[in-house]
């Protein structure tokens, strides 16, 4: 019997499952059922191949940021034919708005909505990361999501690559892809055992009812509150169809290391970080009954994503800092952009499909991961079409 998605996997049942692939298609094995993970395992079935996804987590946790979905993730959602059930609890922001954090000036506005969508196809969504899964996770089989599953070890040869798991039993896949997130167990049996860097920031999130901010002025708008340093911001938006903001604060802080989504952070600390912004940010840290604080890490652009069988993408490729809200959005398009370039592949071939993956993502998740690390992109104005008018299901595919 195959157990549905959520329920720990016997090891009697487990060999059920590790079938061999019927003939023309590739067996693919997921390190990850995040974002990035999810959208390679559908896009993966549409172009033809079978999927097994292992997650380490015994459930799904309504845990995690808030998402900020640009038009280029959104788009490739659409393809993925999950577009629609991610609009359910979304929200749609209006706008993308600049402000100093001590004057209040708008130093740059860029319409949204509507406009964004008439543009680049595909409009804004800001969502809860939990609802974003549910509607990820419903567009794969359950029998092709494992729980519970850590990998122990990981080892390739001309034929496949075998995963072994904490358990003790393997399986046999034609390609392995890390989509494992900053701490990839699939990036360190590939390039070795390396600690992601503390950027001396951490971060605040919360959630207010909009009905407790009113006075405050763009609460359907993407806010970003410029700080007086690149480490200093307030980014507010909308979520669930615009009843709640959510509140995002980083700071400079190099006492506090701890990366958790779940570990509470002091409500009179984050409105002391910030005693200095202008009324109508502080207004919305007053409404703020709880907190919660995690530290940021970092990685510099890799080299190299991919040995052999084994792929990188999302996080476990080129974790990056907030300030652009493109983490989702680049696992995203590394997802379909992956799938494109293994479409009717073959054992023979997969691994130099998955080399002209990594050649065809590179440049662009570099650019901007470091984008994000300088915290400086939209402050004063200038041109979004670079990030939002990307569609991954039209780039051209690296050549042969």
């Amino acid at each position: 019997m195959i157990p549905t998605a959520g329920q720990p996997i016997a090891p009697e049942e487990r060999s059920e499952m590790n079938t061999k692939p019927q003939p023309g298609r590739l067996t693919i094995g997921i390190a990850g059922a995040g974002i990035g993970g999810l959208a390679a395992a559908i896009a993966l079935r549409r172009a033809g191949h079978d999927v097994i996804v292992f997650e380490q987590a015994r459930q799904f946790a309504r845990v995690g940021a808030d998402i900020n979905l640009t038009p280029n993730a959104v788009r490739a959602l659409d393809g993925l034919g999950v577009g629609e059930a991610a609009r359910v609890t979304a929200a749609r922001p209006t706008h993308r708005i600049s402000r100093s954090y001590d004057s209040g000036e708008e130093t740059s506005r860029l319409e949204m909505a509507e406009t964004a969508e008439q543009k680049y196809g595909a409009p804004q969504l800001t969502i809860h990361r939990a609802d974003l899964l549910a509607a990820l996770t419903e567009a794969v089989p359950a029998e092709c999501i494992q729980l519970g599953r850590r990998v122990q070890a990981i080892a390739q040869d001309a034929q496949g690559v075998t995963v072994r798991f904490e358990e003790g039993d393997e399986m046999r896949v034609d390609a392995l892809l890390g989509a494992d997130g900053i701490h990839s167990a699939v990036r360190t049996a590939m390039f070795g055992a390396e600690s992601p860097r503390f950027t001396g920031i951490v971060a605040y999130r919360a959630v207010v009812p909009a009905d407790r901010l009113q006075g405050v002025p763009n609460l359907g708008a993407f806010t970003k509150w410029w700080g007086p340093n690149p480490q200093s911001q307030i980014v507010t938006f909308p979520l669930n169809r615009g009843k709640d903001i959510f509140i995002f604060a980083t700071t400079a802080q190099d006492s506090w290391h701890l990366e958790s989504w779940t570990a509470p952070g002091s409500v009179e600390e984050l409105r002391a970080q910030y005693a200095d912004y202008h009324p109508e940010a502080r207004a919305l840290l007053d409404a703020c009954d709880t907190v919660l604080k995690t530290a940021l890490y970092e990685r510099d652009p890799m080299p190299a994503w991919t040995q052999g069988r084994l792929a990188l993408l999302g996080d476990a490729a080129h974790p990056m800092l907030p300030f652009m809200a493109q983490g989702a959005g680049m696992a995203i398009e590394d997802a379909v952009v992956l799938a494109r370039h293994l479409e009717g592949a073959a054992p023979q071939t997969v691994s130099a499909a998955l080399e002209r993956y990594a050649a065809a993502r590179m440049e662009r998740a570099a650019k901007v991961q470091l984008g994000s690390r300088g915290n400086n992109w939209l402050r004063e104005g200038g041109n979004a079409d670079w990030v939002y008018g990307y569609d991954a299901w039209t780039v051209p595919l690296a050549s042969q």
